[in-house]
C-alpha cells in the first residue's frame, strides 16, 4: 500500500489551508497535520471542517503539563475524530499515562475511535548544543530521544515523534510496531531553515520511519501538487 506523507498545515487560518488545498485533485486521499498557529486560530471548528472534506488528520498540540490537565486535555482532543494527536515526553511517563486515558474516555464518550497517541521526544530544531548548553542534558541529542521513545513506550503510547535519524535506532529499542513519525523531512535543494536533524524522504524510507510530516517543501513551493507527487514517490522508495 503505498504511503502518504503528512502535509504540515502551516498556515494562519482556514483561507489560507482552502487556497493550498485548492492546488490538489479532489480525488487525491491527503494526510494533513494540523498544528498550534493553526489550531488556536481557528479552534476545533477546523478539525470539524478539515474532517467534512473527508481528510486523515493529526492533530500536533504537543500537550506538555501536570498529568490532571494532560488528562482533561486529552478527554476533549479525544472527541474530535482525528487518527492522531501528541503529547511532550518530557511531560513523563505518568503525564503520558493520564493523557492516554483521558484521550480513551474522550472518543469513547464521543464514539469515535481512539485516535493513535505518540510523544514528541526531541524536537527535530533542537541541536547537541541546546542539548548539552540549555537543557543541561549530559547525553547526546540522539541518545536523549532513545531514552524518551523507551519511556514512551513505558507509559503505553503508539509511537514518538522524532528524527528520521533516529528511527532505526528507536525501533531496535522498542519493537517495529513502535511508530516513529518524523518532521525534519527536506529535499537535497531544499534550505534547512530552523531544523538541525534533518533527512531526505528516501532517506527517511531507508532508515524505516512510519510517517514523515513535509511542510515548507511543500507548502512554499510554486506547484505544491508537483512537490507533494516527488516527495512520495522518494518516501515509497523510488529514487528520482
Amino acid at each position: 500500500m503505498e504511503k502518504r506523507p503528512i502535509i504540515a498545515l502551516d498556515f494562519a487560518n482556514k483561507q489560507e489551508v482552502q487556497a493550498f488545498l485548492a492546488h490538489f485533485p479532489k480525488e487525491e486521499s491527503l494526510f494533513l497535520k494540523v498544528g498550534m498557529e493553526l489550531f488556536y486560530a481557528e479552534g476545533p471548528q477546523i478539525i470539524h471542517y478539515l474532517r467534512e472534506q473527508g481528510y486523515t488528520l493529526f492533530l500536533d498540540v504537543k500537550v506538555h503539563d501536570i498529568p490532571n490537565t494532560a488528562y482533561h486535555a486529552m478527554k476533549r482532543l479525544g472527541a474530535l475524530g482525528v487518527q492522531m494527536t501528541n503529547v511532550h515526553a518530557l511531560g513523563g511517563v505518568e503525564m503520558m499515562r493520564a493523557a492516554k486515558e483521558g484521550l480513551i474516555e474522550g472518543a469513547e464518550q464521543a464514539n469515535q475511535t481512539r485516535p493513535q497517541l505518540i510523544a514528541v521526544t526531541q524536537l527535530t530544531s533542537t541541536s547537541q548544543a541546546m542539548v548539552s548548553y540549555e537543557q543541561q542534558i549530559a547525553n547526546s541529542v540522539h541518545e536523549s530521544a532513545y531514552h524518551l521513545a523507551k519511556m514512551t513506550q513505558l507509559a503505553g503510547l503508539d509511537g514518538v515523534v522524532c528524527s528520521a535519524q533516529e528511527a532505526k535506532e528507536i525501533h531496535r529499542l522498542t519493537g517495529p510496531d513502535f511508530q516513529c513519525v518524523t518532521p525534519g523531512i527536506r529535499l537535497p535543494e531544499d534550505a534547512v531553515g530552523d531544523q538541525t536533524r534533518v533527512m531526505t524522504p528516501f532517506s527517511a524510507y531507508e532508515h524505516g520511519a512510519n510517517c514523515i510530516v513535509v511542510g515548507r517543501p511543500i507548502t512554499q513551493k510554486n506547484d505544491p501538487y508537483l512537490a507533494y507527487q516527488l516527495i512520495k514517490k522518494q518516501w515509497n522508495g523510488a529514487i528520482v
